[in-house]
């Protein structure tokens, strides 16, 4: 799945198109390189988000095409 779509539906951020901007604008890394919205993500990446001055690292643990709104926390695991 797409950085940009696993971001959007594991509701990390809401809309795609903003996840798509923040890949672009090198908010967003895996496994500690600057990754593009079109990166493959797999289970186990390690993916780093930066909302301004917070960071969010969480480790990936599932990757699905659709989930429901209260089963999306379980499709990533928060390090820091």
């Amino acid at each position: 799945m797409r950085l940009d779509k696993f971001l959007k539906v594991s509701r990390i951020i809401k809309r795609r198109t903003v996840a798509n901007d923040a890949c672009d604008s090198e908010h967003v890394s895996v496994n500690g390189r600057v990754a593009r919205a079109s990166y493959e993500v797999k289970e186990g990446d390690i993916v780093e988000v930066t909302f301004g001055q917070r960071k969010l690292k969480f480790r990936v643990t599932d990757v699905r095409e659709t989930v429901k709104k209260d089963a999306a926390a379980e499709m990533y695991e928060i390090i820091e």
